[in-house]
């Protein structure tokens, strides 16, 4: 059996190579291409043909959540696999909405890294059980609400002060299609403004608590 192709996204050079040589030297998985930037990653993806990226979210340029969703668009078979030291609910949200298929710490172990590549190869979700926790935590505040998972992450952006333009790119929609949820939202809580939106989704918890 061929092994499988893993790409490094990682800014800190030291870790980047940390990474190859555990990932290579576990004799399953072929490292193609390690980088310090999405950008990279991006221009060398068709060449790569990576079956699994390992991605930092902090990142000079381009975040490693809108590059999740860049990567994910062009390889939709592509396994991206957040590799980071923030364990945030809210980045965790993002990261699982662009497309990522697991989110692992940086001071996870060496054996835990492989064994997270090995579960998602078979199909799982590598998180550690914090995370899991938050994962949990995020889409339960979803339950009793009439909106969907995509008009709760429109209003959250609205929460935070964001203009539609910015959500629309946090997204990977246009600017229309936020408008388009943007109306529908009203129709479902029944109001005619983003205040009384905010105030009646807030009221009765059917938004992810504003970081």
């Amino acid at each position: 059996m061929t092994n499988k192709r893993v790409t490094i996204v990682e800014d800190n050079h030291l870790i980047r190579q940390g990474f190859a040589s555990v990932i290579q030297g576990s004799g399953r998985y072929q490292v193609v291409g390690h980088y310090g930037s999405c950008e990279e990653a991006l221009k060398n993806l068709d060449q790569d043909a990576p079956d699994i990226v390992l991605m930092d979210i902090e990142l000079p340029g381009m975040n490693g959540i809108e590059g999740t969703g860049l990567i994910k668009k062009r390889c939709p078979g592509c396994i991206v696999l957040i590799i980071t030291v923030f364990e945030d609910s809210e980045k965790v949200f993002q990261s699982l909405c662009a497309g990522a298929g697991g989110y692992m710490v940086k001071n996870s172990s060496v054996g835990a890294l492989v064994a997270g590549i090995d579960e998602a190869v078979a199909g799982g979700a590598p998180m550690s059980l914090h995370i899991a926790s938050l994962v949990v935590k995020s889409f339960a505040i979803n339950q009793e609400s009439p909106l969907s998972a995509r008009e709760t992450q429109v209003l959250q952006g609205i929460a935070q002060g964001k203009s539609y333009t910015k959500i629309a790119d946090e997204l990977f929609i246009n600017k229309e299609t936020v408008r388009s949820h943007i109306r529908n939202i009203y129709q479902k809580l029944e109001v005619n403004n983003k205040s009384d939106a905010l105030q009646k989704a807030g009221g009765n918890k059917w938004l992810p608590a504003v970081h």
